[in-house]
C-alpha cells in the first residue's frame, strides 16, 4: 500500500452526492492509501449508491449528529469496518431556510439553535463520538466558509461557521494532550447541494469568478480535498488550530 494517507483508517461524513467535497476527500483518500468508513443521514441509501462510485465501495453508517443515541453508538459501529481511526473529516452543514438569504434580522431562535447545533456544536460532538478510537497522531478536519467577514445571503450559516472555526480552535486545545490535531479547510463557493439551497448563491460565484487572484473552478472540489488529506496525513504534525484557505486567494485581497 502506498499513497500519503498509506495505512490510515478515515471516518467521512457529508457524502451527500459525487459533487460534494466529502466524496471528493474519500475518493481521493482512497486513491492515497486510507481505508474509509462513510456516515450518511436521511436518505441513506442515496448515500450508499453514492459510495458505490468510490474506487472501493465504503460501508455507511447512519449518523445524525444532533441524536445522542446516534453519537453514543458511533464507534462500535465503526469498529465493525475497521479497528480504530487516524483521522475525521466534518463536512457538515444546515441551516434552515429562515436563516438564509437575507433574513438575518427574523430568524427565530428555534431555527437559528438548530443551524447552530447542526453545523458547529456537531463539530464537538462528532470528535468526541470518535475519540475511543483515536490516539496520538490523529487528526480532525472540517470544512468552513471564511467567516471573518459578513457575507451576503449566508446570515446565520455565517456565524454558525464563525462558531465552528473557535470550536476547532478550542478543539485543538484540549485535544492537543492527546495528540490529536483539529484543523479547517475554508473552500471558496462550489456548486454543492448545500450551496443550492442558499437564496442568492450566484453572489458568490460572480465574486469569485471576477477576483481571486488565481481564479476559481465553481465546480471543481478537488483542490480543497487535496488540503483536507494534507491536514489528515502525517506531513502537518505540529500544525493545529488553524485554518487553511483554499479559495484561490480570494481571502488575501480587498475585493
Amino acid at each position: 500500500m502506498s499513497g500519503l494517507l498509506a495505512g490510515k483508517r478515515l471516518l467521512v461524513t457529508g457524502v451527500i452526492t459525487d459533487a460534494s467535497i466529502a466524496f471528493s476527500v474519500a475518493k481521493l483518500a482512497q486513491e492515497n492509501g486510507a481505508q474509509v468508513v462513510l456516515t450518511g443521514y436521511g436518505r441513506l441509501s442515496l448515500v450508499e449508491r453514492i459510495a458505490k462510485r468510490l474506487p472501493e465501495p465504503a460501508p455507511v453508517i447512519e449518523l445524525d449528529v444532533s441524536n445522542a443515541e446516534h453519537l453514543a453508538g458511533l464507534a462500535d459501529k465503526v469498529r465493525e469496518h475497521v479497528d480504530g481511526l487516524d483521522g475525521v473529516v466534518h463536512s457538515i452543514g444546515f441551516a434552515p431556510q429562515s436563516c438564509l438569504g437575507g433574513g438575518f434580522l427574523d430568524a427565530p431562535w428555534e431555527d437559528v439553535a438548530t443551524a447552530l447545533h447542526v453545523s458547529t456544536y456537531s463539530y464537538k460532538s462528532l470528535a468526541m463520538a470518535a475519540l475511543p478510537l483515536m490516539s496520538a497522531g490523529g487528526a480532525v478536519v472540517g470544512l468552513t466558509f471564511d467567516a471573518t467577514k459578513a457575507w451576503p445571503v449566508y446570515d446565520w450559516m455565517g456565524v454558525a461557521k464563525a462558531g465552528l472555526e473557535s470550536a476547532s480552535r478550542y478543539l485543538a486545545l484540549h485535544l492537543g494532550k492527546r495528540g490529536i490535531r483539529s484543523n479547517l479547510v475554508a473552500a471558496g463557493p462550489l456548486r454543492t447541494i448545500a450551496a443550492k439551497s442558499i437564496p442568492g448563491f450566484e453572489q458568490f460565484e460572480d465574486a469569485w469568478a471576477e477576483h481571486a487572484p488565481l481564479g476559481w473552478n465553481l465546480t471543481d472540489q478537488e483542490p480543497a480535498a487535496r488540503a483536507c488529506l494534507a491536514l489528515l496525513s502525517d506531513w502537518f504534525p505540529a500544525t493545529t488550530g488553524e485554518i487553511v484557505h483554499v479559495d484561490g486567494g480570494y481571502h488575501a485581497i480587498g475585493a
